[in-house]
């Protein structure tokens, strides 16, 4: 992921504009615990230009340790997700291997992915040794998406002391069972979430508006669980319609209903970093969406 303005650099004038739009509580929040500082990234699964920066999916790429196999097929993304990724098993040598490869082309970082078993856990345990070399000889970033990971599997990824967790929370059974295909509960993300802050391991949960096929199911119960436990960084993304998905024709939520959930995240979370996440619906809504974001007090895009 490219960052394109940084933190510690002058707000540009724009982003300081308020969109014709009364201050928000929520930006009061923002202001009291923040910098005025805000940073933009580009994504870093497909290219990206714009007349001011040209992105590079060099320097964070991401590598699927299962290509794009996945027992789950959620209806969200029936395994289109893990096109855009390395595939390790089609590559020739370890993850480490591949890793250093990268590095040697500029990669400062891994995004450590891939598809879930019907239990809705990447498979890492296999590769830990490769995440600690990668780690220790490379000095290269390292964050993970591991699904809904185990005991075992939480303690390994303290041991080799990545960046982060990437991880979906649900607060809906319906978009567990419906969209996910999973026999699990919130109740097991919330788990999760428990486990990882007793290994220590940096966490940064995703929310998904929209997730139950375009509708704002769970979003809410998911932040009252997210806000029980300490936090690196939160996501927000909106669902984005993939072609060849279950839900290549769903519509998103409203621009009301985004716009008081980014509120409702800032006000929940004063003090925590909150993200507007790469995966948002595009054309003019997105540059509404961008505009709430910054409105509602997030501290990136």
């Amino acid at each position: 992921m490219d960052v394109l303005y940084r933190p510690g650099e002058p707000m540009p004038e724009a982003v300081l504009q308020t969109f014709d739009t009364p201050v928000l509580k929520s930006f009061e929040i923002r202001k009291e615990n923040f910098p005025d500082e805000i940073t933009f990234y580009g994504p870093g699964l497909k290219p990206h230009k714009t007349s001011e920066f040209s992105g590079s999916l060099k320097e964070f790429v991401s590598i699927s340790v299962t290509g794009n196999n996945c027992a789950l097929n959620c209806e969200h993304c029936n395994t289109k997700m893990l096109d855009n990724m390395l595939d390790l098993p089609s590559f020739d040598g370890s993850l480490f291997d591949m890793a250093k490869n990268l590095q040697k082309n500029g990669a400062k970082g891994v995004l450590i992915s891939g598809g879930s078993n019907i239990q809705n856990q990447v498979p890492l345990l296999h590769h830990i040794e490769d995440m600690k070399q990668i780690r220790t000889e490379l000095g290269m970033v390292i964050r993970v998406h591991p699904g809904l990971p185990d005991e075992k599997t939480c303690e390994a990824l303290a041991d080799v002391d990545i960046d982060g967790v990437m991880l979906d929370i649900i607060g809906d059974q319906e978009t567990i069972t419906d969209v996910y295909h999973l026999d699990a509960s919130p109740s097991d993300y919330e788990a999760v979430l428990d486990r990882l802050g007793r290994y220590g391991i940096p966490v940064i949960p995703h929310i998904v508006l929209g997730h139950y096929f375009g509708k704002m199911n769970g979003e809410w119960a998911a932040l009252d669980i997210i806000k029980k436990y300490p936090l690196k960084t939160l996501v927000l993304v909106i669902l984005l319609p993939l072609t060849g998905t279950g839900m290549e024709s769903v519509m998103p939520p409203s621009l009301e209903e985004i716009g008081d959930f980014f509120e409702t995240a800032r006000l929940s979370l004063p003090t925590t970093p909150i993200l507007l996440g790469c995966a948002r619906p595009l054309g003019s809504m997105k540059i509404k969406i961008d505009q709430m974001a910054i409105n509602a007090g997030l501290n990136g895009i």
